[in-house]
């Protein structure tokens, strides 16, 4: 497998850009994740307004992300969280003592994602319900939403951590700062979320600074950065 990011933790610096021999995933996979994560709020809003119900709030950002399954950016709610699900579900993390964390973590993630993905929550103001709706349709939803993000925060705090290396070189320890910070953020953000809930208040903020979180944590152990940088590079040189 490739490697499309440079060297993985287990490499020195300037090391080779071939994946490191227990990465069972590859780089690829995470920046997948990470994308679909950082994008998911903003093409909800992108599309709703597209497809407004009601074309004078065409701009109103609705109480909750879990809201837009009911207008009409339902499409893109469904299908970018089944992708994440797929590629959360296919995720073998790395062959090491704590691989089958990796796996049960993610595993756990896809199946959180596609209950919040097919037991929508209550419709928001101005919607009609569901005929086929009914409340345990958003216990699930609400419970696989607390999984879920209890797993990004799993991966955050521990998993992303882990590493081959002791002491760890200085860009590790410096992924691993983002990494922590990540993961107090979504613990924050989840906090946020659950009392605005509870006081029948907005909950799409601490929502999306959650994802944003969860995806610039993966995005990091992808080694995005670096991706983006060769691309630039490539696209500079090609026009010289």
């Amino acid at each position: 497998m490739i490697n499309l990011t440079g060297p993985t933790d287990s490499q020195p610096e300037g090391a080779s850009a071939t994946t490191a021999p227990d990465d069972r995933s590859g780089d690829a996979h995470r920046q997948l994740i990470g994308w679909i994560g950082l994008w998911l709020p903003w093409i909800l809003i992108l599309i709703a307004a597209m497809r407004p119900e009601d074309p004078t709030a065409r701009w109103t950002v609705l109480d909750s992300i879990s809201g837009y399954y009911y207008p009409g950016a339902v499409a893109a709610f469904v299908g970018m969280l089944v992708a994440l699900a797929l590629f959360l579900l296919t995720y073998r993390g790395y062959a090491n003592k704590y691989g089958w964390v990796d796996r049960a973590a993610a595993v756990t993630a896809g199946l959180a994602a596609l209950g919040v993905a097919f037991f929508p929550t209550d419709a928001p103001a101005g919607f009609p319900e569901m005929p086929w709706w009914t409340h345990t349709s958003a216990v699930v939803h609400y419970f696989s939403a607390i999984v879920l993000f209890a797993m990004f925060a799993v991966f955050c705090l521990w998993l992303f951590r882990l590493g081959t290396s002791d002491p760890a070189p200085p860009d590790k320890r410096r992924r691993n700062h983002i990494y922590v910070l990540c993961g107090i953020v979504i613990l924050v953000t989840m906090a946020w979320a659950g009392i605005a809930g509870w006081k029948n208040k907005p909950i799409f903020i601490p929502e999306s600074l959650a994802l944003t979180a969860f995806a610039v944590s993966w995005l990091t152990k992808g080694r995005a950065p670096r991706t983006i940088a060769n691309a630039v590079r490539k696209t500079l040189n090609k026009g010289k």
